[in-house]
């Protein structure tokens, strides 16, 4: 049954990105990247660490306001109109579903400032989760986490914090491929 779901989801991405296509040329192609240019900061049994960030919506996103409440998952992103980060986020956006289930929220940072990120997630959609700037000070949120590049740019990763506000996982992906959705639905169900 779990790997139905899977198989759904997955389609439903892959129609979605299909379906994004009046907006693919707006994309902008990076080409290959090193994969991971960071050090993470941040380990499993970790108190994690609170931030406020700015959203989309105009209201401000407080880790520690989910404690006791929600499970969260972050999912820190390089750059809005880029190939992956938009596909990456519109899955999860389908999989809302999943997450609901699990009851867990998807924190979404990107270290683009807030107009960027409003233009770009209208784009696609919008989401179901917050999508906030951590542009200023310049990824601060990512530098403490240990997930800011080089670049300037956030690395493609997952922290999941439980309702106690511990880590319970994290995954640094490759920033040129998505990170798997069955991956981060089996680590939240371990967290049931």
């Amino acid at each position: 049954m779990l790997k139905k779901v899977f198989l759904i989801v997955f389609c439903m991405a892959f129609a979605l990105s299909a379906n994004a296509s009046d907006f693919r040329e707006d994309v902008f192609y990076v080409g290959e990247l090193k994969p991971v240019d960071s050090e993470i900061k941040v380990q499993v049994g970790d108190e994690a660490p609170d931030f406020s960030l700015p959203a989309v919506d105009g209201s401000k996103v407080t880790l520690s306001d989910y404690q006791g409440e929600k499970n969260i998952m972050i999912s820190f992103i390089p750059a809005a109109w880029t190939p992956v980060c938009s596909d990456q986020w519109p899955g999860y956006n389908l999989a809302g579903d999943l997450f609901k289930q699990l009851d867990t929220v998807i924190i979404g940072i990107s270290v683009d400032n807030v107009p960027t990120l409003y233009a770009w997630t209208r784009q696609m959609g919008d989401f179901w989760f917050p999508v906030v700037s951590d542009f200023w000070p310049h990824g601060e949120v990512a530098e403490e986490y240990g997930v800011l590049r080089t670049d300037g740019t956030a690395e493609r990763a997952i922290i999941i914090v439980d309702k106690q506000g511990i880590i319970r996982f994290v995954h640094v992906e490759d920033i040129n491929l998505r990170p798997e959705l069955g991956m981060l639905i089996n680590a939240l169900r371990e967290l049931q």
